[in-house]
């Protein structure tokens, strides 16, 4: 993959959409969620008429802030798994990043006083239009040993969610596959969170 990713997040949307292209502005995966489902599941496509799927990510049970969500390739191939780490995940947002039952990494909110002050200003008339101009949550994703190995950082944007995903060290292209993957599902089900 050329890094940095753009991760673009259309919250105005009747059904969520997340697209994500590369430094060369080539679409690598794009996601239209489905609403009112009790057991989440998302189908990764390779392109935006949802011809192309690549990958399917499912909950291993509906609705639980544990839930383990299943990340399986076109042909049912599992590549790995993402969960939160249950209580831990309150105050700041915590993922594990699994490839069968072995955490292949982790992914923490940097700041959890970002999302804090994005819900006492949120409320606020007006001003809750600018949150999303200048509260910008980012996620660090670090192996095992605590090596960073990328980060997802919210950019500045009014009427839709704007992410960067950077590369911070050495990957083999099965570990950024994961690493992106994870990301994007984290990035579904931290919508409400900024």
């Amino acid at each position: 993959m050329n890094f940095p990713l753009k991760l673009k997040f259309k919250k105005l949307a009747f059904a969520p959409q997340i697209s994500v292209t590369d430094a060369d502005g080539v679409l690598r995966y794009y996601v239209k969620q489905k609403l009112f489902k009790l057991k989440e599941a998302v189908t990764v496509f390779g392109d935006r008429e949802q011809r192309t799927p690549l990958y399917q990510i499912r909950a291993d049970r509906i609705m639980d802030f544990r839930a383990r969500y299943e990340i399986t390739d076109a042909g049912g191939t599992p590549v790995g798994a993402v969960r939160r780490e249950g209580a831990r995940s309150i105050w700041r947002a915590r993922y594990e990043v699994l490839r069968g039952d072995a955490v292949a990494m982790r992914i923490q909110e940097d700041d959890p006083w970002v999302k804090v002050l994005d819900s006492v200003l949120g409320g606020i008339p007006v001003v809750e239009f600018f949150t999303g101009y200048f509260l910008n949550p980012a996620y660090s994703v670090t192996r095992p040993d605590g090596t960073k190995v990328m980060r997802l950082v919210k950019e500045p944007a009014l009427t839709e969610g704007r992410f960067r995903i950077e590369q911070h060290a050495a990957m083999d292209p099965q570990e950024q596959e994961l690493g992106v993957l994870s990301l994007l599902m984290m990035t579904l089900l931290e919508k409400e969170r900024g």
